[in-house]
């Protein structure tokens, strides 16, 4: 079974609180049950890592419903139904969604001042009604475009690597490598070596001041499709053995082939294998190639300042 919508929550959390006061968690707790979720499904966190997803789900419901005055906080947690919410259960809803809910004018002030707070034109506040039926949060749909723009920007790295220097590909990744903490704080720890190689090693990080642990660097600017082969990888590791080393990254903008994974696994010195997808990602999650454009804070109620 699939977690439910937050929509699908608002009727069970109008519901829980038709007998007085009840705490926000303890319902959580209790739809959980009701909807026979998993362990699995009641621990999924969101990405922040605070909150589990059905947590927020059922919170959301609970900030809806509270913008349509069916139900009410009382002190931290805590919400109970008002007389229009028990008008509602009384009438024996089938279902309350946001569609539901935009018979309160409460409500409709709600989105109205959302859209024109958020500076939509009209033609935006008209395509941001749409959102009445989505099923996902707020949270899930900005996290949603959010990802949408990192995908974007991750295949926007990648072509922008393709178009620059051979050269240039290997510097990125020592450096890249240092951004990740590799090299610690050993000056000049990271650097490539150039056209020339070094007996099919592009570049080195010293572990250590006196490079007794290092890390050697394979890197292979492809062309998307135009995959790594297991040939490759045995040839990597040859090179590691020549230079009596125990570990190296290789690391391409394309992809690994079966072959070449499994032939990583099982060689006695410890290769790491990075795609282009996973290269783009950690060049965003380290700034490399990208900076911060705009920052967004994400705020709730502060509930120590009103107890």
């Amino acid at each position: 079974m699939s977690l439910p919508d937050y929509q699908e929550l608002m009727l069970p959390v109008l519901s829980a609180a038709c007998h007085g006061e009840v705490r926000i968690g303890e319902v959580a707790e209790q739809l959980a049950k009701q909807f026979g979720l998993s362990p699995e499904e009641r621990t999924t966190l969101l990405p922040s890592g605070k909150q589990t997803v059905f947590s927020n789900r059922v919170h959301w419901a609970k900030t809806y419903l509270g913008k349509a005055g069916l139900i009410e906080s009382t002190r931290r947690g805590h919400f109970q139904i008002t007389r229009r919410g028990e008008q509602v259960i009384a009438s024996q809803p089938a279902r309350i969604d946001n569609t539901f809910l935009a018979q309160f004018e409460e409500f409709k002030r709600f989105k109205e001042r959302s859209a024109r707070e958020t500076g939509q034109s009209e033609a935006q506040q008209r395509a941001s009604s749409d959102l009445v039926t989505r099923t996902e949060t707020p949270d899930e749909i900005m996290r949603v475009a959010h990802r949408q723009i990192e995908v974007s920007l991750a295949q926007e790295l990648l072509d922008r690597i393709q178009a620059a220097p051979p050269d240039f590909f290997e510097r990125l990744i020592v450096r890249l490598l240092l951004s990740m903490g590799f090299g610690g704080s050993v000056a000049g720890a990271g650097r490539s070596l150039g056209r020339s190689g070094d007996d099919g090693v592009d570049g080195v990080i010293d572990q250590d001041a006196l490079g007794l642990d290092r890390v050697y660097v394979q890197a292979k600017r492809y062309a998307a499709g135009n995959n790594i082969g297991s040939s490759a990888i045995r040839d990597f590791f040859g090179s590691l053995d020549r230079h009596k080393a125990t570990k190296g990254l290789f690391v391409t903008t394309s992809a690994f082939s079966p072959s070449a994974k499994e032939t990583a696994e099982f060689l006695s010195k410890r290769i790491v294998l990075i795609n282009g997808e996973q290269l783009a990602e950690l060049m965003i999650r380290y700034n490399i190639g990208c900076r911060v454009e705009e920052t967004l804070h994400i705020k709730k109620v502060d509930e120590d300042f009103f107890d």
